[in-house]
């Protein structure tokens, strides 16, 4: 025997933003008051209507198997919600599955879609979680680097650049994660056109897609002519209804591909739990007077954190489109990696951030900060990261930071260990 385990695992490390949450608990353990800004789930409870739903659903007895799509109640309300805010249109019946938590209804969509070398598009900065994927599945996750100084612009040139004869799939996340950025409608119909003219399927992770702030909206590639039938969407509860614990989400798409990820939902987690789904029942068709307060509060945060940081030495900071993220360029600080700044801050002024490497290719010089917490907080660890940056070079105060890196620096590739 050469190794107790799969060959595929060699390259996949641990979650980086897991990585960051258990270091935030250990040294809490040890009594260090920690700032945790590195973590992507919303301060907020979950709302009461939806504790209610699933607490009444307990009292009654709801404990057992629910079919492996879900129950027909919440896949009838995924459907209408589907087509009023996305103008996706599906039947509840054949083109849905509810799955327990929106990564998972990722994994089997890769599964489902991809073989052994297959390729897969992956736009950078872009979700931890994303290449790890495509890798378990066997597939190889193509980095398609996008260019802070252009704004993360998804452009047609970009993604010519990396498609081959291998090219199967488009990973796709608008609001994203964890940039801020929103798909414009022209980015849109080139991702559109670009698909068509490749025959690529495409797997759309719109978990954010109720968080959005000014004139930025959100738009579903699959509401597009001629991607509804090579389009999976993925989305869930988590974000936008503050039930990151209840681990609840699901997917959308033609009946044929959606038949095939049926079929691994089956023979894994069989389905999502079933008093969980009468808590994302009530949240669809319950009040929604949360979820608006919930992100009008999220945009006086960004408010907030992108001002802070735009005052610190050496920090440039882009304001957010969507999600509860900021991704600063900290490259005017003199770190020579962004791993290096996050250990740093870590220690020398107890903020925890995830740095931007982690996210791909394209998410190096920044670090990713969640103004998913309170106000407070974010206040706070503005303050201890300037003190800190000050200590650490005392006449760095008030200095500018430097240009843009150069766009040749970042070089297309597949993905590394990230």
């Amino acid at each position: 025997m050469t190794s107790r385990t799969a060959a595929r695992f060699s390259g996949i490390r641990r979650s980086a933003t897991f990585a960051v949450l258990e270091r935030v608990h250990a040294l809490r353990a040890e009594g260090v008051d920690v700032l945790d800004l590195g973590g992507g789930e919303p301060d907020f409870d979950t709302p009461g209507h939806v504790v209610e739903a699933a607490t009444r659903a307990l009292d009654e007895g709801r404990t057992h198997y629910a079919p492996s799509r879900g129950l027909p109640e919440l896949l009838a309300a995924v459907a209408e919600k589907l087509e009023r805010d996305n103008g996706i249109v599906v039947r509840a019946d054949r083109d849905i599955i509810v799955t327990p938590s929106a990564k998972h209804a990722l994994f089997i969509s890769l599964l489902a879609l991809l073989d052994p070398g297959d390729e897969v598009l992956v736009p950078t900065p872009s979700w931890v979680s994303y290449a790890s994927m495509a890798r378990l599945v066997g597939a190889v996750p193509v980095s398609v680097p996008l260019d802070a100084a252009d704004g993360f612009r998804l452009t047609r040139d970009v993604l010519e650049r990396y498609v081959t004869p291998r090219t199967k799939v488009l990973l796709l996340n608008t609001p994203n994660n964890p940039t801020g950025r929103v798909l414009s409608p022209d980015e849109a119909r080139t991702v559109s056109a670009f698909v068509r003219d490749h025959d690529l399927l495409v797997v759309a992770d719109e978990i954010y897609e109720k968080i959005a702030y000014g004139g930025a909206r959100h738009l579903s590639l699959a509401s597009l002519p001629g991607c509804a039938d090579r389009t999976l969407t993925v989305n869930g509860f988590s974000k936008a209804h503050a039930m990151t614990g209840w681990r609840l989400g699901y997917l959308c798409g033609p009946t044929d591909l959606v038949g095939e990820v049926l079929k691994a939902q089956q023979h894994s987690v069989g389905c999502a739990g079933t008093f969980v789904q009468y808590g994302g029942l009530a949240a669809l068709t319950g009040p929604q007077d949360e979820v608006a307060a919930m992100t009008r509060e999220y945009a006086a945060r960004r408010e907030l954190v992108v001002s802070g940081l735009n005052r610190l030495p050496g920090v440039r900071c882009a304001l957010p489109e969507g999600s509860f993220y900021v991704f600063p360029d900290i490259r005017g600080t003199g770190f020579a990696t962004s791993a290096e700044f996050a250990a740093w801050l870590l220690d020398e002024a107890r903020v925890a951030v995830t740095p931007g490497s982690a996210f791909g290719p394209g998410g190096e010089g920044h670090v990713r900060l969640s103004f998913a917490t309170s106000r407070a907080v974010i206040d706070e660890a503005v303050h201890r990261t300037g003190d800190a940056l000050a200590r650490r070079s005392p006449g760095f105060a008030g200095a500018v930071p430097g240009p843009p890196e150069p766009a040749a620096r970042l070089t297309p590739q597949c993905f590394g260990e990230i």
